[in-house]
């Protein structure tokens, strides 16, 4: 598998279907797609229309098998891009909440 960012923008106006939406997506790519996707991480983004998006890092066989577990959650996949490498300057922090 390779590593991907993928962008999804606009793909929710709150955050109770954000997280509606994310129990989805971890159900189905562990139940229906494990040998395909791997969601490691996601950034939630305000969107300048008041939305939220996401910026999700996935381990996946191809883009091909992201956008076919985008199509299964019912969600977006604007934009994929493999990853080239990674620069960790400092540790993600704990939010607080």
């Amino acid at each position: 598998m390779k590593l991907y960012m993928i962008r999804r923008r606009n793909g929710w106006t709150c955050a109770e279907s954000l997280a509606s939406t994310a129990e989805i997506s971890a159900r189905i790519g562990n139940d229906e797609m494990p040998n395909d996707v791997r969601w490691i991480r996601s950034y939630v983004v305000s969107e300048e229309n008041g939305d939220l998006g996401t910026v999700c890092i996935y381990e996946a066989t191809s883009p091909d098998a992201i956008r076919e577990h985008a199509r299964r959650v019912n969600m977006p996949a604007d934009e994929i891009a493999e990853v080239a490498d990674t620069v960790i300057i400092r540790p993600d922090p704990v939010n607080a909440a």
